[in-house]
């Protein structure tokens, strides 16, 4: 069983090292290409509210870590004077 298996992955390695680099390297870019025709961009609206929504979310994180800051500040101030 383990010499078929490393039978066929030997058969299959042959024939990936039988194409050239330039080849490889054209079809990784065909298939690039080819998966981004498939990608389905969001509208203006929607691009809009992915974007407040990012703003929005950013800025309470800040907020957050801003009082965070604060008060560990004056945590430190109290212990150590």
């Amino acid at each position: 069983m383990t010499e078929a298996v490393s039978a066929r992955g030997g058969a299959k390695k042959s024939s990936v090292q039988k194409a050239g680099l330039f080849s490889r390297i054209a079809l990784f870019f065909r298939q690039v290409f080819a998966e981004l025709k498939k990608v389905q961009r969001p509208s203006r609206e929607e691009l809009g509210q992915m974007f407040l929504t990012v703003i929005l979310f950013v800025a309470a994180i800040m907020i957050f870590v801003g009082i965070l800051d604060a008060a560990f500040g004056r945590l430190t101030l109290l212990i150590f004077g």
